[in-house]
């Protein structure tokens, strides 16, 4: 059945979905000199995709010690393969004409190559490469879904379930019967493997609903093909972290089998009482575990949202609560993290009600752009006002959290030029002022990335520290009709199973104070102790982010 190449579907748009918003370094001996290819696509809505692709794989080489150049394979140059350790070319645009140098190169190397989903035909296809033979494996054509979708027929099925170290990695796949538009990224490449001695399946793939079972991952040496790219449609249990984890035998860096847990307080500001940090604090000081304090220091509710329709500004200096509940917090672990200035942006609704906490600060999420202020300048002095209201307290922030995840490519450069570390997940943009509407017949596109361990350098010149859980929701609709999304203590748990396949991996979540608040009537502790003890049973070990950190405040 994998005769010839077919294109099923071609959905090529990104979505992640962000959950809302000592030591574990692996590094090699020496530097390892890696190459990034990928397509572009000239005169179509697509040219950027591989590029976005291409800056999230080098965002998971961050975590190891690498050099990393990116380039579309339309520039590669003959004998460059040669000049790297390692060369990974991103097959995202179907059929494109790869140089024949590439191909000649790629075809006779010995030196580290991985190859994911399209276009391996142009090189196993031509006998002059004498491919099977000397990769041990042939490629059978293109696979996707198993029929048109339609409102009788929403999920027809595709190969979807990676299997990887005991797990079941699915891929995500949606269906709009009014709009018949898929959201997924189905298509793969079909391998067999024909010299056993040579290639060997690493994870396997299976149809949810035919069970056919194909390699995901074959490797022959030094040459590794991977059936699709597992950039798109990322989330905490899919084929994303199967990549994460090769990556170690890719590079051939040595495995670290350590697993670590982080908890962080998310969204502290004038309005957390007292009790409920004192709550928090003692079970966490009870379990021997070290958190960290996301707290906002200046809060401002300048339409009067939550103050009857009066504008209301509490500088931390008349945060009485909040500094009490700080102090508490900070002599028994706690360590704080300079969660924005005011997260939240002017006298605006950015998006919702431009309240601190509530809103984004360095990102126009309405228009979906900069702010009108985004400068280097502009962020520093925001970073600096945050960081002097704390310190006139004695607090030192050791990490930086961006609000929401969400700024711009200058807001995350200047992050990294105050703060030795940032604990957060990150979007990213294939241009620093990106045109999303594609006004010069050019979109570019926004990606947004988790990382499952530590980025020791990431595309904007960033350390990382992973936030790869999640946090608990409750659906509270009935007092707050925004608030309809629920994510379980039992999700973040599942999401924690998936990331033991990864080495130096980590179960890092994030939680609300604000659910412990009678008037809400969660059970937000319970299902937090729940969790931590779920944690606890897997083999993950907790560590305070700030032992991780690095030159906690740049001067």
């Amino acid at each position: 059945m994998f005769g010839s190449i077919s294109l099923a579907t071609r959905t090529l748009s990104l979505t992640v979905v962000f959950i809302m918003a000592v030591g574990s370094s692996s590094v090699s001996a020496a530097s390892i000199r890696a190459l990034i290819l990928h397509d572009s696509e000239p005169g179509s809505s697509y040219n950027k995709l591989g590029k976005a692709y291409a800056i999230m794989l080098s965002n998971l080489l961050g975590h190891f010690d690498t050099t990393i150049e990116i380039k579309p394979v339309e520039d590669y140059a003959a004998g460059e393969i040669e000049t790297m350790d390692i060369t990974f070319y991103l097959g995202s645009y179907y059929d494109n004409a790869l140089p024949e140098a590439f191909l000649a190169d790629a075809a006779s190397t010995n030196r580290s190559l991985v190859w994911f989903r399209y276009n391996l035909w142009q090189m196993a296809w031509d006998e002059a490469s004498d491919f099977e033979t000397r990769r041990g494996f042939r490629f059978d054509g293109i696979v996707g879904l198993n029929a048109s979708p339609s409102p009788a027929n929403k999920a027809p099925g595709f190969f979807d379930t990676i299997l990887y170290k005991g797990r079941s990695m699915v891929k995500y796949y949606d269906y709009d019967a009014q709009t018949n538009s898929v959201f997924a990224d189905p298509e793969a490449g079909a391998t067999t493997i024909s010299d056993p001695a040579i290639a060997s399946s690493v994870a396997e793939v299976v149809n949810g609903d035919t069970g056919e079972s194909l390699p995901y991952v074959v490797r022959a040496g030094n040459f590794w093909y991977v059936a699709d790219i597992p950039f798109s449609y990322i989330g905490p249990r899919d084929r994303y972290l199967v990549i994460a984890d090769l990556l170690h035998d890719m590079l051939g860096v040595s495995e670290h089998a350590q697993r670590f847990a982080m908890v962080r307080l998310e969204d502290v500001g004038a309005l957390t009482g007292f009790e409920t940090m004192q709550t928090l604090t003692d079970y966490f000081l009870g379990q021997d575990i070290g958190f960290s304090i996301a707290a906002i220091p200046h809060y401002l509710d300048p339409l009067g949202q939550w103050n009857r329709g009066l504008p209301q500004e509490i500088p931390f200096a008349d945060a009485t609560e909040l500094r009490q509940g700080l102090d508490y917090a900070l002599e028994r672990g706690g360590k704080v993290v300079l969660h924005g200035f005011t997260h939240q942006y002017g006298e605006i609704r950015n998006p919702w009600t431009g309240v601190s906490g509530d809103d984004f600060e360095f990102w126009d999420i309405v228009r979906n752009r900069p702010v009108a202020e985004d400068s280097t300048s502009w962020v520093l002095n925001r970073l600096d006002a945050g960081v002097a209201e704390f310190r006139a307290f004695g607090i030192q922030p050791y990490a930086w959290e961006t609000p929401h995840y969400h700024a711009s490519a200058t807001a995350n450069r200047a992050f990294a030029q105050r703060f030795g570390t940032t604990y957060n997940r990150v979007v990213y943009y294939t241009s620093d002022v990106p045109d999303f509407a594609g006004r010069n017949g050019d979109p570019d596109f926004a990606v947004g990335q988790f990382f499952p361990y530590i980025i020791h350098r990431d595309y904007y010149g960033q350390r990382i520290l992973p936030e790869n859980l999640g946090n608990i929701e409750y659906d509270i609709s009935e007092t707050d009709p925004a608030s309809s999304y629920a994510y379980t203590w039992q999700d973040l748990y599942l999401n924690a199973q998936h990331a033991q396949v990864v080495r130096d991996g980590f179960a890092s979540f994030f939680f609300h104070p604000f659910w412990l608040e009678p008037s809400l009537g969660t059970p937000g502790l319970a299902d937090l102790q729940k969790l931590v003890d779920g944690i606890n049973q897997l083999g993950f070990t907790w560590v305070d982010g700030s032992e991780l950190s690095q030159a906690a405040l740049r001067q």
